[in-house]
């Protein structure tokens, strides 16, 4: 085969494997764009997660919100009424232990945490009809979503994005300097409870999508490798958020391929991309300190 007539084929055989799928398949790509929404939520409201160093909290909203799900699902209401239900009673008694009491507060959120999932477990184990139900909960139904399901994300996002931009300052200053945030006439506890509220929604929404246990994934990995790239809290965010579309993309079209379960491929992409940025993050630091070293010889 000639040059000429091979590169068409070898470009249409490329197009086949990378764009096909979502092209040709209307429940992979609504699966793209649910997953490029959570993307951004998990990337706005990641960063502030890992910068004010909340990872216990977003990891106990996360699976604290399974017994609302389960009551929601047993009644015949949607899980994500549930969801929210549970994660207002996760702040509430973190909220109230700490103050009714002289445990701090990773203690409430540890004691809640394994008191909410034990509970969700409790429930799920007293219904017999309850095995299809309890996967699509902690691994996510990201290929049976729907518009509305889509929508309701859409939504979701702008509000947290929103959120993000009018407490910048607040939040900023609250997580490298909260006395600094108090001193400059911002609650520290208002604006603490405003970004529990932002983490609770972003768990509550994308759920759905990846799941009770894999949403943390995707609230930690692309904001942990966004906070390695960047030194600007709005580039760490617009760094997460492309890192999670990227991540999305690739474990949808890696799941297609090769018949994965398409939530757990998602969140492994981001795990391995933020694993990459940290092997070459330390690479270009020792190759620093190496021409460093080099020069004062």
């Amino acid at each position: 085969m000639t040059l000429p007539l091979f590169i068409p084929i070898l470009f249409k055989d490329i197009m086949n494997w990378f764009a096909y799928p979502f092209l040709s398949n209307t429940f992979l790509l609504r699966a793209l764009l649910a997953g490029i929404l959570v993307s951004v939520s998990c990337g706005i409201v990641g960063t502030f997660i890992v910068l004010r160093g909340l990872a216990f909290i977003g990891d106990a909203l996360a699976h604290g919100v399974l017994p609302g799900i389960a009551v929601a699902i047993l009644l015949g209401i949607p899980g994500i009424v549930g969801a929210s239900v549970g994660a207002v009673m996760m702040i509430g008694g973190i909220s109230l232990i700490t103050r009714k009491s002289r445990l701090s507060s990773d203690t409430a959120i540890g004691l809640l945490f394994v008191g909410m999932l034990a509970l969700g477990v409790v429930i799920v184990s007293r219904s017999t009809t309850f095995t299809g139900d309890i996967v699509r909960v902690l691994f996510g139904e990201i290929l049976g979503i729907n518009n509305q399901a889509i929508l309701l994300q859409a939504i979701a996002t702008l509000v947290i994005a929103a959120t993000a931009f009018i407490c910048a300052r607040p939040f900023l200053l609250l997580c490298f300097n909260p006395e600094q945030a108090q001193v400059s006439g911002f609650s520290s506890n208002l604006y603490h409870n405003i970004m529990l509220a932002m983490i609770a929604v972003a768990v509550i929404i994308s759920f759905q999508t990846v799941g009770t246990m894999l949403v943390f994934g995707m609230l930690l990995a692309p904001a942990g490798a966004g906070a390695l790239i960047a030194r600007r809290i709005e580039a760490m965010m617009a760094w997460a958020a492309l890192i999670g579309a990227l991540s999305v993309y690739t474990g949808l079209l890696v799941s297609y391929h090769f018949n994965l379960a398409a939530g757990s491929s998602v969140v492994l992409v981001a795990t391995i991309i933020f694993f990459g940025v940290l092997v070459v993050k330390n690479i270009q630091l020792f190759r620093s300190e190496q021409t460093v070293k080099d020069a004062h010889d």
